[in-house]
Protein backbone atom coordinates (compact mmCIF):
# COMPACT_ATOMS: atom_id res chain seq x y z
CA UNK A 1 0.00 0.00 0.00
CA UNK A 2 1.19 3.27 -0.81
CA UNK A 3 1.74 5.98 1.28
CA UNK A 4 -0.24 9.19 0.67
CA UNK A 5 2.44 12.51 0.63
CA UNK A 6 2.50 15.15 2.71
CA UNK A 7 2.18 18.61 1.39
CA UNK A 8 1.17 21.23 3.30
CA UNK A 9 -1.73 22.20 1.03
CA UNK A 10 -4.33 21.46 4.69
CA UNK A 11 -2.17 23.20 6.92
CA UNK A 12 -2.72 27.19 5.69
CA UNK A 13 -6.40 26.08 5.18
CA UNK A 14 -6.42 24.86 8.93
CA UNK A 15 -4.90 28.25 10.16
CA UNK A 16 -7.48 30.46 7.91
CA UNK A 17 -10.54 29.30 10.05
CA UNK A 18 -11.19 29.11 14.03
CA UNK A 19 -12.22 25.78 15.40
CA UNK A 20 -14.56 26.67 17.76
CA UNK A 21 -15.15 23.23 19.36
CA UNK A 22 -11.37 23.06 20.03
CA UNK A 23 -10.39 25.21 23.43
CA UNK A 24 -7.26 25.93 22.83
CA UNK A 25 -8.28 27.56 19.59
CA UNK A 26 -10.89 29.44 21.28
CA UNK A 27 -9.15 30.47 24.15
CA UNK A 28 -5.61 31.72 21.57
CA UNK A 29 -8.34 34.14 19.63
CA UNK A 30 -9.41 35.47 22.84
CA UNK A 31 -6.33 36.27 24.65
CA UNK A 32 -5.43 37.69 20.96
CA UNK A 33 -8.02 40.22 20.81
CA UNK A 34 -8.93 40.55 23.84
CA UNK A 35 -12.45 39.48 24.08
CA UNK A 36 -13.85 36.81 26.16
CA UNK A 37 -14.33 33.24 25.31
CA UNK A 38 -18.00 33.05 24.68
CA UNK A 39 -17.39 36.26 22.85
CA UNK A 40 -15.36 34.74 20.48
CA UNK A 41 -17.73 31.93 20.47
CA UNK A 42 -20.45 34.15 19.36
CA UNK A 43 -18.28 35.66 16.73
CA UNK A 44 -17.87 32.34 15.31
CA UNK A 45 -21.63 31.28 15.14
CA UNK A 46 -22.45 34.87 13.40
CA UNK A 47 -20.03 35.47 10.73
CA UNK A 48 -18.33 31.63 10.85
CA UNK A 49 -15.78 29.76 11.60
CA UNK A 50 -13.45 32.49 8.98
CA UNK A 51 -10.34 33.91 11.48
CA UNK A 52 -10.67 37.23 9.17
CA UNK A 53 -14.25 37.57 9.50
CA UNK A 54 -14.27 36.64 13.10
CA UNK A 55 -11.61 38.69 14.28
CA UNK A 56 -12.98 41.55 12.16
CA UNK A 57 -16.11 41.05 13.76
CA UNK A 58 -14.41 41.15 16.93
CA UNK A 59 -12.91 44.47 16.17
CA UNK A 60 -9.26 43.60 15.56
Amino acid sequence: MATAKKTARGRKQDRARVAGGQDYEVRYESKKTGRSASAVNKAIKKVGSSRKKVEKCLGR
